[in-house]
């Protein structure tokens, strides 16, 4: 295996894998903080970096049919959400080549984590593996 390479964030107000701690995204990139995914609540994120891209696959989700790819952390190759290539449904095109963030999954500013609410430890919540809501 090759050399890694991450870049670093200059900014004080970063996201990060919560496994590893490489640099993700920047607060002020958050599009959105209404959605959700297996975990819980998401970020919807207009850039992202130090991530890798998975096989293109079509989903159906609660806002309707999206073809995504997963992503997954260069540092230590943990998913950590998925990114938008194609909405089906002409009201959610905003969403493609945007990245969702599992909150559950990244450390927020000061590297503090989401911490994860008791219905979603308890199984309650959604049933729908990846599914979005607004």
């Amino acid at each position: 295996m090759g050399r890694l390479f991450l870049i670093n964030l200059d900014d004080g107000n970063i996201y990060s894998c919560k496994f590893c701690e490489a640099h993700l995204a920047l607060t002020s990139d958050i599009v959105s903080r209404a959605f959700h995914c297996k975990n819980g609540k998401a970020y919807l994120i207009e850039n992202v970096v130090n991530v890798t891209l998975g096989e293109k696959e079509d989903r159906m989700m609660m806002t309707g049919m999206h073809t995504v790819v997963d992503i997954f952390c260069v540092g230590c190759g943990n998913i950590l959400g998925w990114r938008y290539e194609y909405a089906h449904e002409e009201d959610q095109q905003y969403k493609e080549g945007k990245y969702i963030l599992d909150r559950f999954k990244v450390l927020g500013p000061g590297r503090r984590p989401y911490a994860i609410g008791l219905d979603a430890q308890l199984g309650g919540g959604s049933d729908d593996d990846d599914d979005d809501d607004e």
